[in-house]
Parts: structure tokens; sequence; C-alpha cells
């Protein structure tokens, strides 16, 4: 499969409680979104992570999925028209009030880690991942973990 880049937009803005800029995350996203890419053997074109609060998320939740309640991140997936080309296009529904308040119980995780977190997780849905058994949640965590390491090695000071 060619290396194309996929086009991230991000729109809204994360809590400052986050500590996580745009920047960051559309580099985290498509660093997640070339992984992803592999694994669905399509490349990803398109994707705009929609940075969220809790209002926003019951309000996106209960449109999209049909369900009340805010959440951590819906996944929309998007067929190409023509003419566009072959891929996966989609948006993310990320919800920045839920990463401050998942993080500070985890040790050694931040709330900008939970964030790139959900976009991870979302990238894997949009890759054809499911997490409806056990089983395959636990392959899309290890997945998406690995993910959110690789990228956290590569954004270090050497």
């Amino acid at each position: 499969m060619p290396r194309r880049t996929c086009t991230i937009e991000i729109d809204g803005t994360a809590p400052k409680r986050a500590c996580a800029g745009k920047s960051l995350l559309a580099r985290a996203a498509a660093a997640f979104a070339a992984r992803a890419a592999v694994r669905a053997g399509r490349p990803f074109r398109s994707v705009t992570v929609v940075l969220q609060d809790d209002e926003a998320s019951d309000a996106a939740h209960r449109a999209i999925m049909g369900v009340a309640g805010a959440t951590d991140v819906i996944t929309q997936r998007y067929e190409p028209m023509p003419p566009e080309p072959d891929g996966v296009y989609g948006e993310l529904y990320v919800n920045g009030d839920r990463a401050v308040a998942a993080a500070p119980p985890r040790a050694g995780w931040s709330p900008a880690k939970e964030l790139m977190l959900y976009i991870a997780h979302g990238m894997d849905h949009l890759s054809g991942a499911d997490d409806a058994t056990p089983s395959e949640r636990a392959a899309m965590r290890r997945r998406e973990l690995g993910w959110i390491r690789d990228f956290m090695k590569g954004t270090q000071p050497k």
C-alpha cells in the first residue's frame, strides 16, 4: 500500500487542564491514523477530531448512537463519495471533560495521554476493530497503548 498522509483536522478546544494543544493532538492523530491504515489495509484519507465537553458529547451521543449520556469517544466512518479516492474517512468526537476526570486516578497517566487514548481508540475503530467481546477489547487496548508508547518515544527530546 502506498504511503500517503491522512488529512487531520482538529475542531474545538481541549480543556486547559488537559494540557494538550491542537498541534500535539493532530500529530498523535496522524501517527495513529498511519498505524490504523496499515491494520485496515486501506489508506486513511481524512479524519476530523471534534473536541467536546460532557454537554456536547451527550448531544452527539444521542444524535449519532441514540444513547443518552456523555461518553469518551464516538466514531463515525464514511465511505468515499465520488470523485474521492478509496480510503477511510471519518470523524471522532472526543470528550475532553472525560479525559480530565479519568486521568488523575492513573499513576503516571495525564489527561493529555487520556485524550490520545480516545483518539487512538477511535482510529482503531475506523480501521475496523471491534470491542464487543472481552478479548477484542483487550486486543484493541494493547494495540492502542502500543501506538501511544511509540508516539511518545518519538516526541521525547533526544
